[in-house]
């Protein structure tokens, strides 16, 4: 009966070891992980709701109007000043260009 006494600390002791590793998880989790997962969701619903006439900026650097959505999830962009138009996959735009300017 003495012995198993003597381990009940033992036991607690070596729980208590593991309370600052989970404290340090979380914080990252709250910090690292939660914020990027917010802004991939809002990645996604802006790459969702492009529509025609959308100025947008590709992760190229190209700044250009949504003139067209194609069928295959594309989108045709006019880039000035020469009008050319220009084909890229809607998961290509990085932002809208009318939001980089409000910020």
């Amino acid at each position: 009966m003495n012995f198993l006494l003597l381990q009940t600390p033992a036991a607690a002791s070596s729980l208590l070891q593991f309370v600052p590793i989970l404290l340090i998880f979380g914080i990252f989790y709250f910090l690292l992980f939660m914020p990027m997962q917010r802004q991939k969701k809002q990645q996604q619903k802006m790459l969702t709701e492009l529509k025609a006439g959308d100025q947008v900026v590709t992760n190229g650097g190209v700044v250009g109007t949504i003139v067209g959505i194609n069928d295959d999830d594309t989108l045709v962009l006019r880039v000035k000043p020469d009008n050319v138009k220009l084909q890229f996959a809607r998961g290509s735009v990085a932002s809208l260009a009318n939001q980089e300017k409000k910020s």
